[in-house]
């Protein structure tokens, strides 16, 4: 398949989804699906390995994703019914105050991101979100764009995530030094598509309604007494803390080490999670006075609104699947290499173009790296920190249907999908752009 025709393909599925979810009025999940499959079916994939991609891609995605959302909004509801939400907004809003309120958010979200997955901080940072706006009477998307365009800008650029640790290894980089770049460039990235887009493009998206995933993190019930600002702190960062301890575990044990192990396990995504909602459970609601069966009622209750975003998440990966497994993402990788460009470009451009067939922002640095570790070896021609942070800047550009981040953005903050691509698209591209015009110039003073 040339790569001409590949992208062609890609770009009318990508156009057929957005006039079929957004002028036909067709549901979400049922359109992804379609159109995954006619794409693989157009590209000659059999009928049965294109379903097998499908559910495949799907699958993957939801392993990794199902139970975050599901233990994220139960620990959400949590702190939100016992107060400890409210006790974490009025404190920020009291330092903060109302007009600096998306800078705190900005903040916020570079800390927490710094050891944890996208995914997972949207999920401990959204209730924060949904109630700082209601006691402030603000837009939800106001203080949400911040947020998110900070744990994007750390989720790409930023060690220890996975992505750029493994971009370290492929281009022998210094680690200390790409996580004093990756905030040096990325701190300013984040101010610009977060806040300052944010005063832009919140006024003209238009009126959103709250969601019913919303309401979940709204309390039904007025608060005697609320839990103390460190206690709440301490369960809503319990998951990031334990994170961070398996992120160092790596860098300080071999892997057959007790530390390592114990570590290992606690900072995986799902355990971390579990814990802390564990811990709400227990600590904060004995002390706001809630029973076992008043708990249980509530963490039930909070699934129902998270059926959809799964499925659109799920759907999201199969999309990416077919793209991948019918070639048409190696054909766009291959028509970024024949370009003759600098190789921190090529980086960039190659990570770009494998979000764009994926989704996957962890997939695109990866298979950038790949690519590009061998011939940086032979060419020593550009700073290998700035070619980790460039190749995780291109893979977060352009997020579409097929990326969980794009589903979750649209489904949380009750956005059309025209204002989904208004804003978080938007925000991802600039991200991108930003990370690239920035590392381009200093490419030419720091040494390789």
């Amino acid at each position: 398949m040339t790569p001409l025709l590949a992208t062609t393909l890609t770009a009318a599925a990508i156009l057929s989804l957005i006039i079929l979810i957004g002028w036909v009025r067709l549901n979400p999940f049922v359109t992804l699906f379609v159109v995954s499959l006619g794409l693989a079916l157009v590209t000659g994939m059999p009928a049965e390995q294109a379903i097998s991609a499908f559910e495949a891609g799907m699958g993957h995605v939801l392993g990794h994703v199902a139970g975050v959302i599901a233990l994220g909004t139960m620990l959400g509801k949590i702190l939100a019914e016992t107060g400890g939400a409210d006790q974490i907004a009025l404190t920020i809003s009291r330092f903060a105050g109302k007009k600096r309120l998306n800078w705190a958010m900005m903040v916020i979200g570079l800390l927490v991101g710094l050891p944890v997955f996208f995914e997972v901080g949207f999920v401990l940072l959204i209730p924060l979100v949904v109630i700082l706006s209601r006691r402030n009477q603000l837009a939800v998307p106001f203080l949400a764009f911040p947020m998110v365009a900070a744990l994007s800008v750390t989720h790409a650029m930023v060690p220890p995530h996975p992505a750029a640790l493994l971009a370290i290894t492929a281009y022998h980089a210094n680690t200390a030094y790409t996580l004093f770049w990756g905030l040096v460039i990325g701190t300013p990235i984040a101010a610009i598509a977060g806040p300052l887009y944010g005063y832009f493009c919140v006024p003209r998206l238009g009126r959103i309604e709250p969601t019913a995933l919303e309401e979940q993190f709204t309390s039904q019930s007025p608060h005697a007494r609320l839990p103390s600002f460190t206690l709440s702190c301490a369960t809503l960062l319990m998951p990031v803390v334990l994170m961070l301890g398996g992120a160092v575990a790596e860098q300080l044990w071999p892997k057959t080490a007790l530390a390592y192990r114990v570590l290992h396990f606690l900072g995986n995504t799902d355990i971390a999670l579990l814990c802390a909602t564990l811990m709400a459970f227990w600590l904060l609601g004995s002390l706001s006075g809630l029973s076992r069966e008043t708990v249980l009622r509530f963490s039930n209750t909070c699934l129902a609104p998270t059926a959809s975003i799964m499925l659109l998440v799920g759907a999201g990966g199969g999309f990416g699947r077919e793209l991948t497994d019918s070639g048409l993402s190696h054909a766009m990788t291959s028509m970024a290499l024949s370009a003759h460009v600098p190789l921190l470009v090529l980086a960039w451009l190659l990570a770009l173009l494998v979000r764009v067939a994926t989704g996957s922002a962890t997939v695109a640095t990866t298979t950038a790296a790949g690519i590009i570790g061998p011939i940086l070896a032979t060419s020593h021609s550009v700073s290998p920190e700035l070619l980790v942070i460039a190749t995780g800047a291109g893979s977060v550009g352009l997020s579409l249907m097929n990326d969980a981040g794009f589903w979750q953005m649209k489904e949380y903050l009750g956005m059309n999908l025209s204002q989904t691509l208004r804003s978080w698209t938007v925000i991802e591209t600039l991200i991108a752009v930003l990370g690239l015009l920035i590392c381009l110039p200093l490419s030419w003073v720091i040494p390789a």
